[in-house]
Order: structure tokens, then C-alpha cells, then sequence
């Protein structure tokens, strides 16, 4: 299975500690594991997933696309609640 990255997934993951990016990777292999694991977005998200796990006792978001005609996982934002879903829907219509 493949796992991309969009840009905004990549900036984000390069300002983690080390210890932030081991729960990421947690976060990413139960995904790989159950893919539909994160809650199904509709309306303007529509094929979107977002899974929230904690991270340092915070609740982080993480936002993807599974592709089944591929297999694979399409990582799309990463980070806290606020202006998550304003920022997820803005770099979807670009």
C-alpha cells in the first residue's frame, strides 16, 4: 500500500518533535491497518476522512483520501481543531 503526502502534510510534519512524529506514525499504521478507521466528511469534504488521536494530551486531527482503486492513503492536513476544516476545505478547491 502507498502512502502520499500532500505539501501542506509535509510542512506541517517537518515542524513536529520527534516525539509528536512517533505518534503520527502510530496514528498512520492503524490507518494502514483500517483505512476507514477516520469519520467520512460531507458536503464540501466529501471523500474526506478525518481521524483525531492525541498527541502530548492533545486531540490532533489528521485529514486523508483512501483510494481504492490504488490502495493507497492520501495524507492531506495534520493539526488542531481550529480553522482545521476552514484550511482543509480551502486547499481542496484550489
Amino acid at each position: 500500500m502507498q502512502v502520499n503526502q500532500t505539501r501542506r502534510f509535509q510542512k506541517a510534519v517537518k515542524k513536529l518533535h520527534p516525539n509528536q512524529k512517533q505518534a503520527l506514525d502510530t496514528a498512520i499504521k492503524q490507518l494502514i491497518q483500517t483505512p476507514d478507521l477516520g469519520e467520512l466528511k460531507k458536503g464540501d469534504l466529501a471523500e474526506v476522512r478525518v481521524y483525531k488521536f492525541k498527541m502530548q494530551n492533545q486531540l490532533t486531527l489528521l485529514a486523508y483520501r483512501w483510494i481504492n482503486d490504488i490502495p493507497c492513503l492520501l495524507m492531506l492536513s495534520l493539526g488542531s481543531h481550529e480553522n482545521f476544516y476552514r484550511d482543509l476545505k480551502q486547499d481542496i478547491s484550489e
